[in-house]
This record gives structure tokens, C-alpha cells and sequence, in this order.
């Protein structure tokens, strides 16, 4: 069972603000060829994980404020079996679950309200297997986003196997997870591919 950490009124809030933002400016230090080589080590990981889970359906996001970039490797998967289906998050409104719609290599894409691209169109798919992004996570399987919820409301609604995925430099002990968060069932990142390992009551 997992614990909750209790804190005095917003100390849970300054300490997760604290890891987001430690996080994110020590992956955005990172040079280009590091950042490369570290996703290079992280999609190996990847490829033994996602054959074992075997999606047809594989959700994956569009790299963002130095995120691992998976587009090549999705491109790679997408031409390694028949059948396959790529899909991204499309974020409708706010405070709501996103959708995702179908991605092939090459089609047109629009921007939500964050400059991210997505799919303008296509029917809504429910993935198998999702590739979350991670700012910072712990081994417990829960991570830190952006702070929006979108993958917490998502999750909680299709439940499909989530997959935390970022760079070591966002391991943390404990994300200080609070009642509505969602953990990953994997977290993987350039050191190997971890089963989440809840924490004891």
C-alpha cells in the first residue's frame, strides 16, 4: 500500500514545486550530445519493456522542455510489427482527461495551448500501453508532470499500463504523492526498466 506523506498546509506543494523545478533545469543543462546519448541508453530499456507488454495501441508524447525524444524510436516500433498504432495526447480543455488520436510519421499537426503539436483529427483510441513523461519520479512509480493533472484525470479513466519515462537526474526518494496522483505501473529511464515498488504503510 502506498504512503502519503502528510505535510503542514502547502509544504506538500513547496517541496513537489521544489523537485519540478530542480528537475527540469538540470535536464535542460544538458547538452544536446549528452541528452542524445542518454535517450539512446533509455530506448534499449524500452525496446525489451514494450516486447514484453506487447501494445497495439502505444501512447507517447511529443518531446517537450527537454524531454527524452522518442519520435525515431516510435517511427522504428511503428515499421518493426503489423498492426501497430501510434497515438498522442490532445488536450481539449482544461481541467478535463485528454484523448489521444492516431500519429503516423509525417502527417499535419496543430498546437494545443502549450505549443505542443497534436493530431488534428482522427477517432479516439484507448492505448495499451501509455509513455508518460517524467520531471522527477520516485520508485514508487509516481512522477511530477508539469502540475495540470492531465495524466492523473486521463489515467484514472482508461487505466491502461502507464510508463514513466525520464532521465535519472529526476530520481528522487519520494515525489510526496498526494491522494489524486496516479503512479506508473514502469518507470523506465537510461539506467534499466523498473517495476514500480510501492512503499509500505
Amino acid at each position: 500500500m502506498t504512503t502519503f506523506v502528510s505535510f503542514a498546509a502547502g509544504d506538500a506543494g513547496r517541496a513537489r514545486r521544489a523537485l519540478r523545478d530542480h528537475a527540469l533545469a538540470a535536464r535542460l543543462a544538458l547538452p544536446d550530445g549528452a541528452r542524445a546519448a542518454l535517450t539512446e541508453r533509455l530506448e534499449a530499456h524500452l525496446d525489451g519493456l514494450v516486447a514484453r507488454l506487447a501494445p497495439r495501441v502505444l501512447a507517447f508524447c511529443w518531446p517537450y522542455r527537454g524531454e527524452p525524444d522518442l519520435r525515431a524510436w516510435i517511427c522504428r516500433w511503428l515499421a518493426a510489427g503489423h498492426g501497430r498504432v501510434a497515438a498522442l495526447p490532445v488536450v481539449l480543455q482544461k481541467d478535463a482527461p485528454m484523448l489521444f488520436r492516431p500519429w503516423t510519421p509525417g502527417m499535419e499537426m496543430i498546437f494545443d495551448r502549450h505549443g505542443i503539436p497534436h493530431p488534428p483529427a482522427g477517432d479516439a483510441l484507448v492505448p495499451d500501453v501509455v509513455l508518460v513523461p517524467c520531471n522527477a519520479f520516485d520508485a514508487a512509480g509516481f512522477r511530477l508532470g508539469y502540475g495540470g493533472g492531465y495524466f492523473d484525470r486521463t489515467l484514472a479513466l482508461i487505466e491502461p499500463v502507464a510508463v514513466g519515462v525520464g532521465f535519472e537526474l529526476g530520481r528522487a526518494d519520494s515525489v510526496y504523492p498526494q491522494p489524486h496522483d496516479r503512479p506508473m505501473q514502469w518507470i523506465v529511464t537510461e539506467a534499466g526498466a523498473f517495476p514500480a515498488r510501492p512503499a509500505a504503510a
